[in-house]
């Protein structure tokens, strides 16, 4: 469940500012038909950093059950503020959840060894499996894979959402964490080359338009044949 096609969906509101709930459905539904492999709820596609945590948690929870076991659900859990991480953490430990994604903390541009206690506090406090989120472009800060190798030995993180575009991240984590941890990339743009040197599967901004085409790199990759297929799209 945590490899392939992956997808933050956004959070649909109504012009009242309420979450649109036919709108949400439609969206879910849209993902199962698609062949998505999970969907993250309130991630920061999902409107996380502008919902106070009573919304956050109402979101996810009405995602589950439009979702009604279908497709797999992660909850966005990430804060700037570790005890704040660990509380929207823990108001998902029995939900039915089947893991959390966790952005580094933005703006505060914490030190590597700020990233890792941010993150083994988090993991220490939930059974969720978690999976790191680096996103420097929009937090400011850069999970560095040294700092990826020491988090993969914590109990619970069991991957990564690698959004720097950087595809020589991809050997760099993979030499420093066992082969079960999970790289996905965050960039639509390196996703292919990303998958092909090793990564288990991809969260794709443009999935509204290529809705077919994501799940099937994932389903390739996953079979060991994106290389052949490659050559044949263009993404």
């Amino acid at each position: 469940m945590f490899t392939g096609s992956i997808v933050a969906i956004v959070t649909p509101m109504d012009e009242k500012g309420n979450v649109c709930r036919a709108s949400l459905k439609k969206l879910i539904d849209y993902h199962v038909a698609s062949g998505t492999s999970a969907i993250v709820s309130v991630g920061t596609t999902g409107e996380s950093a502008t919902l106070n945590h009573d919304e956050h948690a109402d979101v996810v929870m009405m995602t589950l059950e439009l979702a009604d076991g279908r497709i797999p659900v992660i909850a966005g859990t990430g804060a700037n503020a570790t005890a704040e991480a660990i509380s929207l953490t823990q108001r998902f430990n029995d939900s039915g959840i089947v893991g959390c994604l966790t952005v580094t903390p933005y703006y505060n541009r914490p030190s590597q060894e700020g990233l890792y206690q941010h993150f083994k506090a988090i993991a220490e406090h939930t059974d969720l499996p978690q999976i790191l989120y680096n996103v420097p472009s929009r937090t400011g800060c850069d999970l560095l894979p040294e700092t990826v190798g020491r988090l993969a030995k914590v109990k619970n993180i069991i991957g990564i959402k690698e959004a720097t575009g950087n595809l020589t991240r991809v050997n760099q984590i993979k030499e420093l964490v066992s082969d079960d941890f999970v790289l996905l990339s965050g960039d639509d743009a390196s996703a292919l080359d990303f998958m092909q040197l090793g990564g288990h599967g991809l969260f794709p901004l443009r999935l509204t338009s290529q809705r077919v085409i994501w799940p099937r790199c994932a389903n390739w990759q996953q079979k060991g044949i994106l290389p052949r297929h490659a050559l044949l799209i263009s993404v």
